[in-house]
């Protein structure tokens, strides 16, 4: 799996430990997009490395997690979803098939972010499951179809 990742200036020391601890995962490609500036900026580039293919999944952190989650929200085809705990990191994947997690480097600690990211890479969306409905009618936002 291809794993985009990045911080900014307040996410960045946490970020290094969920890069190390992908970098234990043998199936995972990290590319580390983190930047200097905006964290918004930094969201869309993300973001777009997604909706373009070049990575399937994302990870954002800034100094709570909102900045990037709305940012990255912002591009067409992305759900992002804040997650600060295992339980909302596994319902992004199942229930709202998120591309991208965020999380606050000033909300968490490093073990839970690493508890964080595997359980939402071992969660799978069902497109055929109970949220797949919603999941169409939260793209279909996207489209101005809704």
């Amino acid at each position: 799996m291809k794993i985009a990742i990045g911080a900014d200036s307040a996410g960045k020391p946490l970020l290094d430990v969920i890069e190390a601890h992908l970098a234990t995962k043998t199936d995972v490609t990290v590319a580390n997009l983190s930047q200097s500036g905006f964290y918004a900026d930094l969201s869309k580039k993300l973001a777009e490395t997604i909706v373009a293919g070049e990575n399937e999944r994302g990870i954002l952190v800034c100094g709570t997690g909102i900045g990037v989650s709305i940012s990255a929200n912002k591009v067409p085809g992305i759900r992002a979803a804040l997650t600060h705990d295992t339980y909302s990191a596994e319902r992004a994947a199942k229930s709202n098939n998120a591309q991208i997690i965020t999380m606050g480097a000033r909300v968490i600690g490093p073990e839970l972010a690493k508890a964080i990211v595997d359980k939402w890479l071992e969660s799978e969306f069902d497109p055929n499951g109970s949220s797949a409905d919603n999941v169409k009618a939260i793209d279909r936002l996207d489209t101005g179809k809704a």
